[in-house]
């Protein structure tokens, strides 16, 4: 295979633990998989390093933003209510300028 400039190397991870199991170095791998070495180097660090706080009991860091917290109950409705006040707040000042009251 010919050098890749990009490649999702998570994909190629069953690929990679195979040929470390069979004892081939990480130049050899990545001559198999069109790689660098650097990028093998780099996949097995972080490898290593996620197996070692799987093994902590650390959870894994969830990728992306952070999801929103559902509002209770009271939120919502103090949040309605916040919405609803400045609306009449809106068309008070719009009556106003109007001159309609």
């Amino acid at each position: 295979m010919g050098k890749r400039k990009y490649t999702h190397v998570k994909e190629l991870e069953p690929v990679i633990l195979q040929m470390r199991k069979e004892g081939k170095t990480r130049r050899e791998i990545a001559e198999h998989l069109g790689l660098t070495k650097r990028q093998v180097e780099k996949w097995v660090t972080r490898y290593n390093r996620r197996q070692e706080r799987i093994a902590a009991g650390i959870p894994p860091k969830p990728k992306g933003r952070p999801r929103k917290r559902p509002l209770s109950n009271t939120e919502e409705y103090e949040k309605e209510i916040a919405r609803l006040q400045m609306e009449n707040q809106l068309l008070r000042d719009f009556l106003q300028f109007t001159e309609r009251k």
